[in-house]
């Protein structure tokens, strides 16, 4: 007899996917000039494709086309450290593992640190794709609030007294953070060090823009708030920074866990594709990364007053937005009237008139936010985001009318 059932694994019912991925196929099958506020993305002009066009050509011999060492190549391995260093991030070697990309980082966390069952605090509206790897491997996701200064850290105990049981893990974006472009203040991640330490917590510290910071004060991070801290993951990317097409970031994390890092990694895919990782060294040992750094703070900022500009001019008091310092997105959240409409239902309204975003509930596990979306102003010319903002405006009201005809019906 032949089997009709696929005999799929319990973990399958945790595979939701990410509605952020899932929105480049979605815009690449529209047919229609669309303004993509959507996929967080560095702005292509930015991407210094002729410096690593010049680059590949020295690097690419015989040997970097074979395999790598799991935890990175040692080129590589030696830029990183020293250009961290050079920032006042200091690490050291045997804290350093080279990852195909930031979300590998995500997934290699939670492989090390999530039991089916375990509580895992998330701030939201958070990344999706963070969520999705904690959900993966069976985590139970405790949402909690944040404000004008990040995660509302002085919550937590009373959500913790109120679950009945600790956190394993608590899943933070400290820096201009996907989505809200809120920044966690000093005394909030001084705070949580505290309970992480109280309770026996990791702290997954995913900070992919910390060094697009375009104005305002730093702030220190975890690593160096509390060095050598076996509590503190931290995650990093050359995505944000460079090019996600790379796929190559970083996790700096306690000695001990470096071997199982190694380990977990060649079940995944052995090793961070080596020319690229060739690459992106000498990119920084020539001293282009501080270069390129302060090139995007001149691009980014002016884009997000841009954006802001235009969200005053075409929305007036209808739309309020975070004020970030640095990072790619605003957080839009619409206001009176406009706030009964759903930003779920408003996207195919919105793209339909040429305007693609990510709407609040698909940045949330409990599907909550319904009244905010975010917008990605980094990809964009000032130019294209007014237009953008203004199709966005257009789509609002055609929806505030709909919805109004729908009432006096």
């Amino acid at each position: 007899m032949i089997a009709t059932t696929i005999p799929w694994s319990l973990r399958t019912d945790k595979l939701v996917g990410s509605v952020i991925d899932s929105s480049t196929s979605l815009l690449a099958a529209q047919k229609h000039d669309i303004v993509r506020f959507a996929m967080g993305s560095p702005a292509s002009e930015t991407v210094p494709a002729q410096v690593f066009s010049e680059i590949a050509s020295s690097v690419m011999t015989a040997d970097a086309m074979d395999y790598a060492a799991t935890e990175g190549d040692p080129a590589l391995l030696d830029a990183l450290l020293g250009y961290l260093n050079s920032v006042g991030e200091p690490t050291s070697a045997d804290r350093l593992v080279i990852t195909s990309g930031g979300m590998q980082g995500l997934d290699l966390a939670c492989k090390l640190f999530v039991d089916p069952g375990d509580l895992v605090i998330v701030e939201s509206p958070t990344y999706t794709n963070g969520t999705a790897t904690i959900l993966s491997y069976g985590g139970d996701v405790l949402e909690a609030p944040m404000d004008k200064d990040g995660l509302v850290v002085e919550a937590l105990p009373e959500l913790v007294e109120r679950a009945g049981r600790l956190p394993k893990m608590i899943y933070v974006i400290p820096n201009f953070q996907n989505p809200s472009g809120t920044t966690m203040s000093l005394a909030r991640r001084t705070m949580l060090l505290d309970l992480a330490h109280k309770w026996g917590s990791v702290i997954l510290d995913d900070d992919p823009y910390g060094l697009l910071r375009f104005e305002g004060d730093h702030i220190p991070s975890f690593p160096s708030l509390s060095p050598n801290d076996p509590l503190v993951f931290s995650v990093r990317t050359f995505s944000k920074m460079i090019a996600p097409g790379l796929r190559v970031g970083w996790v700096d994390a306690a000695p001990e866990a470096r071997q199982l890092l190694i380990n977990a990694k060649q079940a995944m895919d052995t090793c961070t594709n080596l020319p690229n990782q060739r690459m992106i060294a000498e990119f920084i040992r020539r001293g282009h990364l501080d270069t390129h750094l302060q090139s995007l703070a001149a691009v980014y900022r002016p884009r997000k007053i841009a954006m802001q500009r235009s969200i005053e001019n075409y929305f007036g008091d209808r739309l309020a937005t975070t004020d970030p310092e640095g990072g790619f997105f605003l957080w839009a959240t619409l206001q009176g009237d406009a706030a009964a409409i759903s930003t779920q239902d408003l996207f195919a309204i919105a793209l339909a008139e040429g305007v693609a975003y990510i709407p609040g509930p698909a940045l949330t596990v409990g599907g909550t936010f319904h009244d905010s979306l975010r917008l990605c102003f980094a990809s964009s010319t000032p130019d294209r985001i007014d237009e953008g903002v203004k199709r966005l405006a257009v789509a609002v009201d055609k929806a505030a009318d709909a919805l109004s005809d729908n009432r006096i019906r």
